[in-house]
């Protein structure tokens, strides 16, 4: 519901409560005008307590010099909301000192003028100021400091859950990193050596052993290789990355050339620029995917026509394709490829891998020229500045006190209150029997005598005269007139209505 709507209607509600003293008083009658105005007054600080909160505390204080109490009990929830959103505690107590300084005043001078004791004087003040301002106030502040808190706890609690994925991307990137160290220290050397020597026996066999040239040379081969595949996994751990020309024109150029003198016949298009000055994810990209179809043109098509094509422009398109192969495919895992995928996919690109209907089989990667997302080291996020710590004070305050409690039970006197008075409004009728009216003597009758007994009887046209209904009768009532200093009664008659 709209914020003006919900306060004009809270403001109407207000308005009708305290006209309803107009058709049955609750204690003294009043002028009408004097309710109307109250009502008026009561309706209009509802809209007041939304934009100034410490002006509307304090304008309660007048109502306590007009007998509507329907008026003044309503002033709770306006007390609670303008509570609830006041920051400055300062301002807050300062502002229901005031207040509380007003309630007195203007409930002195009503008390004077109904003639009440100085007993239900106090009692009537210390009741207004604690139950209908005091406590609503300090519970809408703690309600108001609830919310901020809550905001500070989950932006909190959202730091932690970052710091924590942080630190879990940090331990997972040094295991990945210790792994590739030993790796890199202790099977790429075996590895080179084994190339090497294999080699050297390989030089040996073609003289000395012809015979035994194809095996020693597939263990080369076999063994280069390998290398090739530690140094992929190792790239894909991302501790040994590849060399700063790696993805330039030169760069695939040498793995063409490499795979040529492996045995395995290459082919190389490259239109457009070198790609020496472009993003170094892009160039990392384009090295691997190379690199790896090439592997795999070595594994499982070592006799097929292969084809590399590399196309900048706006974006760069990497393409190699081999044909069919005279050979029996091997079998494979394809965990090189949906790895070659993640990282294509990673800064934007888009891969595909699979055998056309010709036969054989292709590899095609669509690079952006300019990636936008942000590096592997850095795609855990940044971690900003942590939010202040929250003292144990500030958040023990309103879960100890339970300003939610709190804030239910500052209402439960305004509504106690109008609910008594409305019951009382309703059901008491100023009533006085025949006898009761002859018993009523004149100079002699005290106001307050009448009124215990029979309540407070509607205003008549004198001043200082009431009209009470005559029971048992539709037709008459009693007028009963009083002294103004005295209280003593005047005059008594009988009006018909």
């Amino acid at each position: 519901m709209n914020v003006k709507v919900r306060d004009g209607l809270w403001a109407a509600a207000a308005f009708l409560l305290a006209l309803v003293t107009l058709v049955a008083p609750l204690g003294r009658p009043v002028e009408p005008w004097l309710i109307v105005l109250s009502a008026v007054w009561a309706a209009a600080l509802v809209p007041v307590s939304a934009r100034w909160p410490l002006w509307a505390i304090v304008l309660t204080g007048p109502l306590n010099g007009v007998n509507n109490l329907l008026a003044i009990a309503p002033t709770s929830l306006v007390v609670f909301r303008a509570g609830r959103s006041i920051r400055s505690q300062a301002q807050l107590w300062a502002s229901l000192g005031v207040t509380a300084v007003l309630q007195a005043g203007f409930g002195g001078l009503h008390s004077w003028r109904a003639g009440d004791s100085l007993t239900e004087y106090l009692l009537g003040t210390a009741f207004s100021v604690l139950f209908l301002l005091v406590f609503p106030a300090v519970a809408g502040a703690l309600v108001g400091r609830r919310k901020p808190l809550t905001q500070v706890l989950m932006e909190r609690n959202d730091y932690l859950e970052h710091a924590r994925a942080l630190t879990a991307s940090t331990a997972r990137s040094d295991t990945r990193a210790h792994i590739a160290s030993e790796m890199h220290d202790m099977l790429s050397h075996r590895l080179r050596q084994l190339t090497a020597h294999a080699g050297a026996l390989e030089r040996s066999a073609a003289e000395q052993a012809p015979e035994l040239r194809e095996q020693v040379e597939l263990i080369r081969k076999t063994s280069a290789v390998a290398m090739e595949e530690l140094q992929e996994i190792l790239g894909v751990l991302g501790t040994i990355e590849a060399s700063e020309d790696a993805g330039t024109r030169a760069d695939v150029e040498r793995l063409v050339a490499a795979s040529t003198a492996a045995g395995v016949t290459v082919h190389l298009e490259w239109s457009g620029d070198d790609l020496a000055n472009a993003d170094a994810r892009l160039r990392r990209a384009v090295h691997r995917v190379v690199r790896e179809a090439l592997t795999n043109v070595h594994k499982h098509a070592p006799t097929a026509r292969t084809r590399v094509a590399v196309s900048v422009a706006e974006r760069v398109r990497v393409e190699i394709v081999n044909g069919p192969s005279s050979s029996p495919r091997g079998g494979g895992t394809r965990r090189g490829l949906i790895g070659l995928e993640e990282r294509v996919e990673l800064i934007g690109g888009r891969f595909l891998a699979g055998m056309p209907a010709t036969g054989g089989f292709r590899v095609a990667a669509d690079l952006p020229l300019h990636p936008v997302v942000p590096e592997e080291a850095g795609a855990a996020g940044t971690v900003t500045e942590a939010p202040p710590p929250i003292t144990a004070e500030i958040l023990t305050v309103p879960r100890v006190v339970g300003s939610g409690c709190l804030a239910t039970l500052s209402v439960i006197p305004a509504l106690g209150t109008v609910f008594v008075l409305l019951i009382v409004a309703v059901f008491s009728r100023a009533e006085m029997s025949r006898q009761e009216f002859d018993a009523a003597q004149v100079a002699v009758t005290h106001e307050q005598e009448i009124t215990e007994t029979h309540g407070f009887g509607v205003p008549s046209g004198n001043s200082g005269c009431y009209r009470y209904h005559v029971r048992d009768s539709g037709d008459l009532d009693f007028e009963l007139c009083f002294d103004r200093d005295s209280g003593r009664m005047t005059t008594k008659r009988e009006l018909a209505r």
